[in-house]
């Protein structure tokens, strides 16, 4: 027994020196080497995260069918909101304990982070509590016809558990990169979607479980991440290490009020994901409309990408936001200015480097998912290209609305996140199907991208 425990002692005390040989110093590091080194393993992560979900698509497709496909499309709304608070509390919480680590105050921050872990794990359990109550009335909201409730209710139960660790890990991450450990935050997202990719196969295939097989793998993935965040938070952080509550009225007086700051700064980032979700969820109908269940399942497999485009921005986002919230904190322009400058180039760079895989080879992505000569596979490749003509300004967009959110702008952040997501996006899947048919639908993104960073340009010109 005493060798086990000195063991593991051994192997805490090499995971802490490697965490401290790896460290960022936002104090005294260029600009553009902090922001390379927040930048490669955070975009790498975020991706690898997005994959949970796309891991499930490829795999649903080919195991199930685009049935399947669009069985998982119809739920991922819900996916999209959870992540959205996540988001909001994780951003906000991250500005507002940037600013306090900025300025030496490093209680301030650390109970900022652990009163938006703990208040935001109880509202994930009530949110979780409502739906698993009511699924079949909620899959119905979502736009399930009566042909895929059986398998939308599979996959809706056994996602709807893990999201009170999806939300560990959102904010989480926010907070180790902030701590200085990018690699570590980085593979609290590699090893979950490894382990999705490998469960999913098992549970779809070797056992024939379907999507409740492919919700199952999921679900266990993404708790194994919410406690790899967790841990770094109370054994392995450097001096942003999760604190005990007071439970005296005074101090959740104080706790409810941080944590309204937090969602106010925040707030883009629930619009953003909600941009997603309406993005899906209105789609999802017109395509109904137009298409039938086929026309959704195609929809499906350009709302498995999606999210990559949105992860990509928002991760550039993450990188930056740290460097420029500390340097904002104690009023360093010149270094908030070259941060912003960075965060402009990687989206336009990653833009440019991901359009033209949708515009040359749409058969191999919608190959990955079902099968590119059947109904719904011909259905997303001819749609493939138009859909890609907003990928540039979708991924700008999400890193500017950011870069406002890192420097406490939340009225211009939160109003361009409505513009996307809401009084464009609505009326462009509305309008555009009766202009020009069926590409209307896949143009309809793209439009309402376009013209926000339209009217982006044009009000940062005025």
């Amino acid at each position: 027994m005493s060798g086990i425990l000195r063991d593991i002692i051994m192997e805490f005390d090499s995971i802490t020196a490697a965490m401290k040989r790896d460290a960022i110093n936002f104090e005294n590091d260029k600009v553009s080497v902090l922001f390379r080194k927040m930048l490669v393993p955070t975009l790498l992560g975020t991706v690898c995260l997005s994959a949970v979900t796309a891991i499930d698509g490829i795999l649903v497709g080919h195991g199930v069918g685009s049935g399947g496909v669009a069985a998982v499309n119809i739920v991922v709304p819900i996916y999209q909101i959870m992540s959205g608070f996540g988001l909001m509390i994780g951003a906000g919480c991250s500005v507002a304990a940037s600013i306090h680590q900025s300025r030496q105050n490093l209680r301030a921050a650390r109970l900022n982070i652990s009163q938006a872990i703990i208040l935001s794990s109880l509202l994930v359990l009530m949110l979780t509590a409502v739906v698993l109550s009511f699924p079949a009335q909620v899959a119905r909201m979502l736009g399930a016809s009566e042909t895929l409730m059986p398998q939308v209710l599979d996959y809706l139960r056994w996602i709807m558990p893990c999201f009170m660790f999806e939300m560990w890990s959102m904010i989480g991450l926010f907070i180790i990169r902030l701590d200085g450990a990018p690699r570590y935050a980085m593979w609290c997202n590699i090893i979950p979607s490894l382990l999705n990719a490998v469960l999913d196969w098992v549970f779809i295939f070797p056992l024939g479980m379907g999507v409740k097989g492919a919700a199952i793998a999921t679900a266990i993935s993404i708790a194994l991440g919410g406690i790899m965040t967790l841990a770094y938070l109370l054994f392995f952080a450097r001096s942003l290490k999760l604190m005990p509550l007071k439970m005296s009225r005074k101090s959740m007086m104080l706790a409810f009020r941080n944590i309204g700051y937090q969602c106010r700064i925040g707030s883009s980032s629930l619009f953003g994901e909600l941009t997603l979700a309406v993005l899906i969820f209105i789609g999802n109908i017109v395509f109904m409309e137009y298409l039938g269940d086929t026309g959704v399942g195609a929809f499906g497999i350009a709302c498995y990408y999606a999210p990559f485009f949105f992860m990509m921005g928002n991760s550039i986002a993450q990188s930056a936001q740290p460097i420029i919230s500390y340097n904002y904190g104690i009023s360093r322009w010149k270094e908030v200015r070259e941060a912003r400058r960075l965060l402009l180039l990687a989206s336009v760079v990653t833009g440019v480097a991901v359009t033209p895989l949708f515009i040359f080879i749409p058969d191999k992505l919608v190959a990955l998912f079902v099968d590119p000569t059947g109904e719904a596979g011909r259905i997303a490749i001819d749609g493939f290209p138009y859909f890609a003509a907003g990928i540039v300004f979708f991924i700008l967009n999400v890193a500017i609305i950011g870069y406002w959110q890192s420097i406490e702008r939340i009225k211009k952040a939160v109003l361009f996140v409505f513009l996307r997501g809401f009084a464009l996006l609505v009326p462009c899947f509305i309008i555009l199907p009766k202009l020009l048919g069926t590409e209307g639908i896949w143009l309809a993104m793209p439009l309402a991208e376009l013209t926000t960073f339209i009217l982006m340009l044009a009000f940062y010109r005025k």
